[in-house]
């Protein structure tokens, strides 16, 4: 397969389902499976292609996220105090990270694990989206310290692949008492500290020496990812502030389902 159009087919991939309760480590492990680049550099690639799926965050949400003009003005400090509350998140995920992530790296990435997982955490969305649970947080100056640390715990479920770390952050954020958008929102802010550590620690463990041609597809594929990754942040805002997430949930079930099936460990 031409390498231009691997770098394409996982630029959106992986635009598509960073976000989304979906799993984005999930979907790119399977599409691997199929796409001819070598180990080492499809790791490098899939970090890469993050990153343009994580600057896509704060562009679109540049005026939460970026403060501008008088540093003491009420939006800045507003602002500040979001960022706190991100940083205060991503801790847990820094340390479980640092002490087990490369030994969860090992052992654990897979079809079959990213399958069972799809399935669980979509079981586990339709849960939630039945109980019809009480939202108590409907906005992001609601959200305390507190609340954003336990989300950060949660979010370390997503070193599990298949699991998704949008998934974990927005479930565990909703059975805290946020609401839907409050639980995205949070989930993509998050995402930015997160991903821009792990995506520096997997560099600097595996480098970045590239050729001329794999810069150029490299650098494809991180353009198409944030430029779908930007794309289907706007549609699902607007999607969760009407509905739910149970398409969500039971696409992860059937989805995890043809996994196990294809790669052979349910009878077909």
């Amino acid at each position: 397969m031409n390498d231009y159009v691997s770098a394409l087919i996982l630029g959106i991939v992986e635009g598509i389902t960073e976000f989304l309760p979906i799993s984005s480590t999930g979907h790119l492990i399977i599409v691997n499976q199929f796409v001819g680049f070598t180990e080492q550099f499809a790791n490098m690639f899939d970090v890469v292609i993050q990153l343009g799926a994580i600057l896509s965050v704060v562009v679109y949400f540049r005026h939460r996220l970026i403060p501008f003009g008088n540093y003491k003005s009420a939006k800045n400090q507003e602002i500040f105090e979001l960022w706190k509350k991100t940083l205060v998140g991503v801790l847990p995920a820094l340390g479980i990270g640092f002490l087990v992530g490369d030994y969860i790296e090992e052992l654990l990435f897979n079809t079959t694990v990213v399958a069972i997982a799809l399935i669980i955490g979509g079981l586990i969305l339709l849960y939630i989206e039945s109980k019809k649970p009480a939202f108590n947080i409907k906005s992001m100056k609601q959200l305390t310290y507190r609340t954003s640390l336990l989300i950060g715990f949660i979010q370390c479920l997503a070193m599990i692949p298949g699991t998704s770390r949008s998934a974990s952050t927005i479930i565990g954020a909703m059975l805290l008492g946020a609401s839907r958008v409050v639980a995205a929102e949070f989930s993509f802010f998050l995402a930015i500290p997160t991903m821009v550590a792990a995506s520096g620690y997997t560099l600097l463990k595996n480098g970045l020496a590239l050729n001329s041609h794999e810069f150029l597809v490299v650098a494809f594929g991180f353009f198409i990812s944030f430029i779908v990754a930007w794309l289907v942040i706007a549609g699902f805002m607007s999607y969760v502030s009407k509905k739910d997430f149970k398409p969500f949930g039971y696409y992860r079930v059937v989805f995890g389902i043809i996994v196990l099936m294809y790669f052979g460990f349910i009878p077909a």
